[in-house]
């Protein structure tokens, strides 16, 4: 029985790498604002789940990771004693999970934008939307992930995103 438990072990984490590792990576990217550090801390993430049993994280798998994995990059970020911003070209160059693709000119001018106005608001407003809307995070998952209230993080995703469609809209007029 302890062989089949290791193998169902392994299968479990070679699952969550696969489903996992490039939301991680993209989020730790975007904490520490540096790739190598950024891998530093998902490579770390997994394996501390390594150590993990399965039935242990049952049901809360993401959560989990993107708290260990954004706690590992805060802590690399005080030990290097740095916190950059990415450029737009480091943004433009990130991993996707989408292929690579020529996109439609305006998509992509208008997601810049957004990106911009994203980039703008404070940085807790920008965690929260971030951990939604590109890793998928529920309220409760980002509220155990940023130790925030769940009203605060449904808050803080609401005043963001209203800010963002007002700030798009004075730029669409501007622009027409």
């Amino acid at each position: 029985m302890k062989h089949r438990d290791k193998t169902d072990t392994s299968a479990w984490v070679r699952q969550a790498m696969e489903e996992h590792e490039g939301p991680l990576l993209r989020y730790s990217w975007r904490l520490t604002g540096d790739l190598e550090s950024a891998r530093d801390a998902v490579q770390e993430t997994f394996m501390r789940l390594c150590r993990q049993k399965p039935s242990a994280l049952d049901g809360r798998l993401p959560a989990w990771l993107f708290t260990v994995c954004r706690n590992l990059s805060l802590d690399l970020l005080r030990k290097e004693g740095r916190m950059t911003p990415l450029t737009d070209t480091q943004l433009a160059v990130r991993p996707s999970d989408d292929p690579s693709p020529p996109t439609i000119a305006a998509q992509h001018d208008a997601e810049n934008q957004i990106l911009r106005l994203l980039d703008a608001l404070p940085a807790n407003q920008q965690e929260v939307v971030r951990l939604k809307f590109q890793n998928g995070l529920s309220y409760k998952e980002i509220s155990v992930v940023t130790k925030l209230s769940v009203t605060n993080v449904g808050f803080l995703i609401h005043t963001a995103l209203k800010t963002i469609r007002q700030q798009w809209q004075t730029l669409e007029g501007v622009q027409s």
